[in-house]
């Protein structure tokens, strides 16, 4: 199932250059990014206590997972894939500073925005989408850029880097920096976020070359090349069966991330600041993750080191649903991190050299269509299963459930997944046969 060596054009001389721009990139919309993960549920949750709603505000976000990751992978292989990164960016720019511009003019004090909760609450439904729809685009264009840039051997380096990158600045300067920004005033971490996207969008237009994949005989319609990416990923076992995998890894997740907002606030009791440093844990988890992950892998079979992580995960979840204090969440969340990139940096490698050129942006938003597509449905229903266990457990046991239930979905995954994604699949994958 391997692409031949033609399938993929080797990278430029000047991929160094080009890949550190990326990076640089990387890290400026991932701090934007960031900023975003703590100020909009902190926003929804000024407006609103109700569970359901705080829920669908995060779902929003990863909606458009559900509803656009195959089309924008269709049009990712038409498309400049560097001018396509760099367009989502500005896009996100406008939108957030728009917003941001609507918080101004209604005020930021909390009597003032509750007065005006219905309209913002819609309009924070619609910039979520948006915003969403954007980073499909940017993210799916990166992941399938990255090929033509950096050497495939090189691959699981290069991506363990921009994990790094992405993280620190997604879930330890971003989420931070937005408690104190939020501490000054709602609207400041919209107005940064919009000038960090709009740096990430000037530094990928310096980037030389064209980077347009390559076509091979006639364009067909839109529908018939989405559907040639279904089919291609749903043919690989191996493939098929990991973007199967992250999907209910990642919806049952979400279960317990939907109401993130109200557990850190109602069971650990902390402000904005602590909300912030609380999701420093993940993020130097998932730093020393990026160098955790190749050192693992070349001492254990990937299919090893997947099922590893899998059984951390799954333990992790369920026990942040026992902890109320700062310290233990902290560090519970910095060992999921570690192991999150782990999982992320061999399945991304893995598409990424199995996945010929071509197809790279089809089955890459196919594969992510599973992975991402459910976190909507699993934050939906986390929200709901709040406000359904509150009545019969408490507020605080209806938090704290989502989690444990989270840890006993991914445990039970492992018993599917093993014969599927253990290491002679992954061999059998590399080889071709």
């Amino acid at each position: 199932m391997t692409a031949p060596d033609s399938a993929r054009p080797e990278p430029a001389a000047t991929g160094a250059s080009a890949f550190r721009r990326l990076l640089a990139a990387a890290g400026a919309s991932n701090l934007a990014d960031g900023l975003q993960t703590i100020a909009v549920p902190w926003l929804a949750s000024v407006l609103t206590r109700d569970p359901v709603q705080i829920a669908l505000v995060t779902a929003a976000t990863r909606i458009p997972w559900l509803l656009f990751s195959l089309p924008v992978g269709a049009i990712t292989d038409r498309f400049d894939r560097r001018r396509l990164i760099a367009w989502a960016d500005v896009a996100r720019s406008g939108l957030l500073l728009a917003f941001a511009a609507v918080l101004a003019l209604t005020g930021t004090g909390r009597a003032e925005l509750q007065s005006h909760a219905g309209l913002l609450l819609g309009l924070l439904y619609a910039l979520a989408l948006l915003v969403g729809l954007a980073e499909v685009v940017g993210d799916n264009s990166s992941q399938t850029l990255i090929p033509s840039i950096v050497p495939r051997e090189r691959l699981e380096t290069a991506n363990g880097r921009l994990w790094a990158v992405e993280t620190v600045a997604n879930q330890f300067v971003g989420p931070t920096f937005a408690g104190l920004l939020i501490g000054a005033g709602l609207a400041l971490p919209f107005v940064v976020g919009g000038g960090g996207f709009a740096v990430a969008a000037a530094v990928v237009f310096t980037i030389a070359g064209s980077f347009r994949p390559p076509v091979e005989g006639p364009r067909r319609g839109l529908h018939r090349e989405i559907a040639e990416g279904f089919r291609w990923l749903w043919r690989h076992r191996l493939l098929r069966s990991l973007a199967i995998s992250l999907g209910v890894l990642n919806a049952s997740s979400a279960l317990a991330t939907a109401v993130f907002v109200l557990f850190g606030q109602e069971v650990a009791g902390l402000d904005a600041a602590g909300f912030g440093l609380l999701t420093t844990g993940a993020a130097l988890g998932a730093v020393i993750g990026s160098f955790v992950a190749p050192w693992l892998v070349r001492r254990l079979p990937q299919g090893s080191a997947l099922a590893l992580a899998v059984v951390v995960l799954a333990i992790g979840e369920a026990v942040q649903g026992l902890m109320s204090s700062f310290w233990p969440l902290w560090s519970a969340t910095l060992v999921l991190g570690v192991f999150i990139v782990v999982w992320n940096v061999i399945t991304v490698s893995l598409r990424q050299s199995l996945i010929p050129d071509r197809l790279l942006g089809r089955v890459n938003s196919v594969y992510r269509f599973f992975g991402w597509g459910t976190v909507a449905l699993g934050t939906l229903l986390g929200g709901v299963l709040v406000a359904l266990l509150e009545p019969a457990v408490g507020r605080e046991w209806a938090l704290r459930l989502p989690f444990l239930i989270s840890g006993v979905i991914q445990l039970g995954l492992l018993a599917w997944a093993w014969p599927r994604i253990g290491n002679r699949q992954i061999e059998a994958a590399r080889s071709g046969s």
